[in-house]
């Protein structure tokens, strides 16, 4: 869900990468993803996932929204992988959605297993954020497999109904959410249809607060980062997690920019995931 067209509104873009698919397999089919690794890149480096959105290409996120830049300034692997069809035939990320049958919370979690182990990569800085649909698929992640993500960012995203409702299950985890407060296509007042599992989760500042007290922040910050946006920050909580939480007035269903944000999306969420 990152457009109706599948396309990317981002306000400054780097030229299409040369990057080629990779392949590896789960449960007998052919996945696909990206994967950029920074020259010189030590042992022990981070790694994060990036996630499209609905209906999104992992060659336009590594192309058009500048991550592999930031990478290389900060060190860390990073993959983008490639949803599968859904029952339409469109690419997805099956959080704990109604439709597909796609595994992806198996196939996430054994790529990144695999490129910890082929690349020397840290998995107790494995990390996933992602666009809309790919912001549902992190909160999931990181609910039902802490074991591999340790922390997770959404941007235009939320919780699916499914995690939502079995969110007694979850463990603490730092949390990011960028949100517009006018989006029309995941609302944020939690009003999402249900349709196909997507909807059932709350108002998102129920959401955050859940997970602020989840982690046991003991302080909370707000920031204003721009006219349209506040940064409300919730930390010293456990093991020193942070729930941070972006609110972008007058804004839809979009990844803001640097206008918005006095940074981009992804050099925040790098902020953010920097801490652990």
């Amino acid at each position: 869900m990152s457009s109706s067209n599948g396309t990317i509104n981002v306000a400054a873009a780097e030229q299409p990468s040369s990057g080629k698919f990779l392949a590896f397999t789960h449960a007998g089919e052919e996945r696909k993803y990206l994967l950029h690794l920074p020259q010189e890149l030590p042992e022990k480096a981070p790694l994060v996932f990036m996630l499209h959105g609905y209906r999104g290409d992992a060659r336009d996120y590594m192309a058009e929204l500048g991550v592999k830049g930031i990478a290389d300034k900060n060190g860390f692997a990073l993959c983008v992988p490639q949803g599968a069809r859904d029952v339409k035939g469109i690419p997805h990320w099956n959080a704990r959605l109604k439709i597909s049958r796609t595994d992806d919370i198996d196939f996430l979690s054994k790529l990144a297993i695999q490129l910890q182990q082929s690349h020397r990569l840290n998995p107790a800085r494995t990390f996933v954020c992602g666009v809309s649909n790919g912001g549902f698929m992190s909160y999931t992640l990181v609910a039902e497999r802490p074991d591999v993500f340790k922390a997770a960012a959404s941007v235009i995203g939320t919780m699916s109904g499914y995690t939502w409702k079995h969110r007694s299950q979850i463990q603490p985890a730092p949390i990011l959410q960028i949100s517009g407060l006018n989006d029309e296509v995941v609302p944020y007042d939690g009003s999402m249809s249900r349709s196909g599992g997507w909807g059932g989760a709350p108002h998102q500042q129920t959401i955050m607060d859940f997970w602020s007290k989840l982690n046991k922040t003991r302080t909370a910050e707000v920031v204003q980062i721009s006219d349209r946006t506040t940064a409300h920050y919730y930390r010293k909580g456990t093991n020193d997690h942070e729930v941070w939480h972006y609110k972008v007035k007058g804004f839809g269903h979009r990844i803001p920019g640097t206008r918005e944000l006095g940074d981009t999306a992804f050099d925040i969420v790098w902020q953010f995931f920097s801490k652990y």
